[in-house]
C-alpha cells in the first residue's frame, strides 16, 4: 500500500500514509502551513492568478482545507483525479475557485451534489484516475477544453506544458498558500516507461518533466490541470517523489477519456 501512496499527488494520500507509518517515519505537519514566500514555486515554478487561468479550481474540505486541485470544464464541472474524491460523499467536498491566496475569502465556494469516478478505477498506476464533480451552481469563471482522440498532436514529446496548483513546493515539504505554475515539457512514452517501468501505461498516462528535474508538480496539486495549445489534455496524478532527475509527473491521458467527460458533462 505505501509503495502507491507515496506517489499520490494529493494530501489525502500523505494523510492516510500518516496513518499507516510510524509517526516518525512520514512528516505531515505542514500540510496546512501556507508557504509565505510570495515567488516560490509549485516545485520550480512561480506565482499565478485565476484571472489568467480562471479554469484552474481547487478542492476543500468542508472546513477550507485545500488538498487537491481541479479543472473547470463546463460552468458546473469540474475534471478532477479519482484518487481525490474515491470513498468522499458529495456534501464533503467544496470547490473553490477565483481564489489565488488561499487565505482570502475572494471568489466563490460551490458545494458538490455528485461525484462521478471512472468505474475502471481501482489504483493510479493501473490508470482510470479521472473524476468529475457536479457543482451546485454555475460558475462564471471562463471554462476549458479538454482534449479528444483528434488531438493526438498535443501528446508529442517536447511539447510545452504548463502546470497548476496549490500544493507543496518540495516532497513532503509545505503547501503553498498561493497559485504557483511552472511550464514543463512533456516526455516520451518510452522515456516514462524506463522510469516507471510497468506503472506507466500510455493508454491512459502522459508523462512530463525535465530530465534533470526541478520542475514538477507535487503533494496537494492531484487533480490539477496538464494544459497544452490551449485544451486540458492531463490530470495531476502521480509520480515518484517530486521534481527528482529521471522521474517525471505522471497524468491521467485526458483524451483517453474525452467521450465520457462529456457524458458527465451531458448529464
Amino acid at each position: 500500500m505505501a509503495e502507491t501512496l507515496h506517489r499520490l499527488r494529493s494530501w489525502l494520500g500523505v494523510l492516510l500514509v500518516a496513518m499507516v507509518l510510524p509517526a516518525a517515519s512520514v512528516s505531515v505537519a505542514s500540510a496546512d502551513q501556507p508557504d509565505g514566500e510570495v515567488g516560490t514555486q509549485i516545485v520550480g515554478g512561480t506565482r499565478a492568478s485565476t484571472s489568467t487561468y480562471p479554469w484552474v479550481v481547487y478542492l476543500a474540505t468542508s472546513s477550507g482545507f485545500q488538498y487537491c486541485g481541479g479543472t473547470l470544464v463546463a460552468p458546473n464541472k469540474v475534471v478532477t483525479a479519482a484518487h481525490c474524491t474515491e470513498g468522499d460523499s458529495p456534501s464533503a467536498v467544496r470547490v473553490v475557485a477565483g481564489r489565488d491566496d488561499k487565505n482570502s475569502t475572494a471568489g466563490t465556494v460551490a458545494k458538490v451534489t455528485k461525484i462521478w469516478i471512472h468505474p475502471s478505477y481501482q489504483d493510479v498506476t493501473i490508470g482510470n484516475d479521472v473524476s468529475v464533480l457536479t457543482l451546485d451552481r454555475n460558475l462564471s469563471q471562463r471554462t476549458i477544453p479538454f482534449a479528444t482522440s483528434a488531438d493526438s498532436a498535443l501528446y508529442a514529446a517536447g511539447t510545452s506544458s504548463r502546470i497548476l496548483g496549490w500544493g507543496t513546493t518540495s516532497s513532503g515539504g509545505s503547501a503553498s498558500r498561493y497559485l504557483l505554475t511552472a511550464t514543463v515539457p512533456l516526455t516520451s512514452n518510452s522515456t516514462c516507461k524506463t522510469a516507471y517501468g510497468t506503472d506507466f501505461n500510455a493508454t491512459h498516462m502522459v508523462c512530463a518533466g525535465y530530465s534533470q528535474g526541478g520542475t514538477d508538480t507535487c503533494q496537494g496539486d492531484s487533480g490539477g490541470p496538464l494544459v497544452a495549445g490551449g485544451k486540458l489534455i492531463g490530470i495531476t496524478s502521480w509520480g515518484e517523489g517530486c521534481a527528482d532527475a529521471g522521474y517525471p509527473g505522471v497524468y491521467s491521458r485526458v483524451s483517453t477519456y474525452a467521450t465520457a467527460i462529456q457524458q458527465q458533462i451531458n448529464s
